[in-house]
């Protein structure tokens, strides 16, 4: 018979802190600093880039506002108090106008984008061959860059371009097309189109997300009951997307208001301000005009604007219960 010996390890003392040895608290104390020491060292990197790239620009940009500053300038820094805000809702023509321009788009594109984009998810939602190919191809636009989108769409804009050659095509030559981009009423218009096109594969995944989050007893207790697919999406589908449709239009909102790209790569604010905004405007005041403290200011009041129809849309989207 062959003799087993186990050697076991004496287990750590465990109880109230005021009842352990001093040598086992203090073992304690210095793994819960050696932790915490770790902890801070893996946000060091997120914390400084965090510091550098939001929290200061923010802040400099509130103190900025207030002052006459400029990027190349030989008059010194002055605080001004509250001139640049009163010269943009007194002197600035253009501030008005690109609020105009803001909200305009958000108005079309928020609920276009968002019903376009719930629309394709019902229909690649589908269990058919060949649905995961059409999902690929309405996501294709979102991951191609906007910078190259919008290059691509000014081409099509032109006279003698697609877009001008297809309504050509359509009418038998009935209808000639105009000089989209250079046309001050349909210039936004046109840009709200490519808007459309090029995100609306991003929501309609969202959308489709949220779908497949739906059991389906829901669905097989509706039919039971006699409800056709109207109902079923009236009755199922649509209360039970309540979560998606609040990030829908969170996601879509804040996006529409902060349009840039494409107003820069394509009409660059024109035709006569038709496509300016809000963005826009303030990096052009502050950068190419190279006046910071003005720009600031408008930054500030672009800021104040999201703030509070973020505020408007968390009203009406709370829970009621």
């Amino acid at each position: 018979m062959t003799a087993t010996f186990r050697l076991e390890t004496p287990a750590e003392p465990s109880g109230p802190v005021d009842q352990l040895p001093k040598p086992t608290v203090r073992k304690r104390a210095a793994a819960r600093r050696g932790e915490a020491r770790a902890g801070l060292a893996m946000a060091t990197p997120a914390i400084v880039l965090l510091l550098a790239f939001l929290i200061v620009p923010v802040l400099l940009g509130f103190a900025l506002s207030f002052t006459n500053a400029r990027l190349i300038s030989p008059e010194p820094l002055r605080f001004v108090g509250f001139d640049n805000f009163v010269r943009a809702f007194t002197f600035d023509p253009t501030f008005f106008r690109s609020a105009i321009n803001t909200f305009a788009f958000a108005a079309v594109v928020v609920p276009v984008q968002a019903g376009f984009g719930l629309f394709l998810a019902l229909l690649v939602n589908q269990k058919i061959r060949g649905v995961t190919a059409f999902r690929v191809i309405f996501f294709i636009p979102v991951v191609t860059s906007i910078v190259v989108v919008s290059i691509l769409w000014k081409f099509m804009y032109q006279p003698d371009g697609l877009v001008n050659s297809f309504i050509d095509s359509i009418t038998f030559g009935a209808w000639q097309g105009t000089a989209w981009l250079n046309n001050p009423s349909t210039a936004l218009f046109a840009i709200i189109v490519l808007s459309i096109w090029q995100a609306v594969g991003f929501h309609m995944l969202i959308w489709l997300s949220g779908l497949q989050t739906i059991p389906e007893e829901l669905y097989e207790a509706a039919r039971m009951d006699g409800a056709g697919t109207w109902r079923q999406f009236k009755d199922v589908t649509w209360p039970c997307l309540r979560p998606t449709r609040i990030f829908v239009l969170i996601t879509i909102t804040i996006a529409a208001l902060g349009l840039f790209v494409q107003i820069d790569v394509m009409t660059q604010g024109g035709p006569v301000d038709s496509t300016t905004t809000l963005v826009y405007h303030a990096v052009l005041t502050g950068y190419r005009q190279q006046q910071i403290g003005y720009g600031s200011a408008l930054s500030l009041i672009f800021f104040v604007i999201v703030l509070v129809i973020a505020l408007i849309q968390r009203h009406l989207t709370r829970d009621k219960d």
